[in-house]
């Protein structure tokens, strides 16, 4: 989810806890926002097919290494689940830190029960070390997956990502596994499986000499499931 969501809200936080010069310390007093939207082919999150066409909006502000961000997912199709997730973030060089709130209109927004909400609440870890980047998900409440003996799973998933240049492109490769039994991920997982495999391609437009529409395409893979899927995107 939110891919390019968080790579904004990456490049802010960076931003606002890089100090090099008095006039950068200043700088990082302000408090910077982003709004946007993503358009795109097919919605799909942890080589999991969450849904078709879909406009994804996204707002966020940062200061000091700290970010709030919202984000959601809204197909064309009336059958498809509608999505708003809000996440609390902090991030110091490469190490982040964040906690998300999932929601799905499959229940009332405010109906909040251990076992019986349509909010899922999630814990993230990582740390980018420049030609690799590796997080943890794990969820610690709400509607959470189950394993085989009934207790809750405490779904976790595990990408290593790796971006690259190539032929004026931008490219990030992921590896997404999902580390124990859950029903979670993938309908359900009975231990130990690799669920995404996916290779993503970006680039700029020009449509003007003061705007350009980023555009990408990603190749995913999930041999859990044996799925494979092909999605476009532009942002706005």
């Amino acid at each position: 989810m939110k891919t390019t969501f968080f790579y904004r809200m990456g490049v802010i936080a960076v931003a606002l806890l890089t100090v090099f010069t008095p006039s950068s310390m200043m700088a990082q007093e302000k408090v910077e926002a982003s709004v946007g939207a993503d358009l795109v082919s097919g919605y799909i999150w942890r080589g999991q097919d969450l849904g078709g066409v879909s406009i994804q909006p996204a707002v966020g502000i940062a200061y000091k290494g700290f970010s709030l961000g919202a984000w959601g997912s809204v197909g064309i199709e009336s059958t498809d689940t509608k999505e708003l997730d809000f996440t609390l973030g902090y991030s110091t060089g490469g190490f982040s830190v964040s906690v998300t709130d999932y929601w799905f209109n499959t229940m009332q927004y405010f109906h909040y029960g251990a076992r019986n909400t349509a909010h899922v609440f999630e814990a993230q870890v990582g740390y980018d070390f420049g030609p690799l980047a590796i997080n943890w998900y794990t969820n610690f409440a709400g509607a959470d997956g189950v394993k085989a003996s009934g207790k809750r799973a405490y779904s976790s998933y595990v990408v290593l990502s790796a971006p690259f240049k190539l032929g004026g492109l931008e490219w990030t490769a992921d590896v997404g596994i999902v580390p124990w039994e859950t029903t979670f991920y993938n309908g359900y997982t009975s231990g130990f499986s690799v669920s995404n495999i996916s290779l993503k391609a970006a680039k700029s437009i020009q449509i003007t000499d003061s705007f350009a529409l980023p555009l990408f395409a990603q190749v995913t893979m999930n041999p859990r499931t044996q799925g494979a899927y092909f999605v476009a995107g532009i942002s706005f």
